[in-house]
This record gives structure tokens, C-alpha cells and sequence, in this order.
């Protein structure tokens, strides 16, 4: 009898260390991502990126690290997600863990590029890596749609936050 108790307990341990391994990511809409820029009270950093474009994955594992100096009530990394709806959300989920990302993951639920990219950025023709700076209390607000270097992107970050 104790040992099946203390299976049981080692099965629902295990089953909630990989329930808490696993990332929810959720599934946005245009309108949903501009809510949240529109109403967050930190400094943002939004990075478009998908699985299949090697720039997105190469900068992500330092937009981390680097965001993460900052402090994570400084400065939110968002990462949005532009796969094509059949990843959505296990190929995602599974390919952000392979990887390492741990920054929250949402997936844009848009499909016409023609219709959410100028509602992003006016300048943005749909090309990744992407990423957008935003902070509302200041008014900063910068738009790359290139690959970052790791200085840029601090340089960024310090103006951002006002640092600089």
C-alpha cells in the first residue's frame, strides 16, 4: 500500500513539474496586441520572429539576457510569434523550450501581413526579424525590421528606459 502512494505521489510530482516546464502561449489578434501596447505601463520590447527564420532565433537567446539585465519590471520582452497556424501551439511551444526562450510567447492569428504589418509600423513591408520599442509614459518608440546586434539592441534598451 505505501508503495503505490508513493508512486502515485512521484507521478502527480512529475506531472506538475512538466505542466509548470510548459509555456502557455497564447493566441492574439491584431486588436489584442495593440491593447497591450497601448495600455502597458512598462517599456516594452516586441519581437516579431518565427521558427523558420534563422536572424529571429540567433537574437533572441541575447534579447533575454540582455532585457533581463534591465529588470523584468523594466522592461517586457514579448516575443510574437508569425508561424503559420498549424504550429500553433504545440510546434511552438516545443521548438521555444528546445531553445531556451523564456520570454512570454504570443502567436499573431493574422494571416494577411498586408493588413497587420502597417497597423504595427507604417514603414514595415513584413520582413523578420522585427522588433519594436515602445514606451508610453515617454513617448519612445522605434521600429527595426533587421537582425539587432547585441550593442544595438542595449543601446536601444538604455534609451528605452530612459537611461540615456
Amino acid at each position: 500500500m505505501m508503495v503505490i502512494r508513493n508512486f502515485i505521489m512521484v507521478l502527480l510530482l512529475l506531472a506538475v513539474s512538466v505542466s509548470l516546464d510548459a509555456q502557455e502561449i497564447k493566441r492574439w489578434k491584431l486588436k489584442e496586441l495593440q491593447a497591450y501596447l497601448k495600455n502597458s505601463d512598462s517599456p516594452l520590447v516586441i519581437n516579431f520572429w518565427a521558427t523558420f527564420c534563422k536572424p529571429c532565433i540567433e537574437e533572441i537567446p541575447y534579447f533575454q539576457t540582455i532585457s533581463e539585465k534591465f529588470g523584468k519590471d523594466s522592461v517586457k520582452l514579448l516575443l510574437v510569434s508569425l508561424d503559420l497556424p498549424g504550429w500553433y501551439p504545440e510546434k511552438i511551444r516545443q521548438f521555444a523550450r528546445k531553445n531556451g526562450f523564456t520570454a512570454e510567447i504570443v502567436w499573431l492569428d493574422e494571416t494577411d501581413a498586408d493588413y497587420f504589418c502597417p497597423n504595427i509600423d507604417s514603414s514595415w513591408s513584413g520582413a523578420i526579424p522585427a522588433t519594436l520599442f515602445i514606451n508610453n509614459r515617454t513617448g519612445y518608440r522605434r521600429f527595426f525590421a533587421q537582425a539587432l546586434k547585441p550593442e544595438f539592441f542595449e543601446a536601444r534598451i538604455t534609451e528605452l528606459v530612459g537611461l540615456q
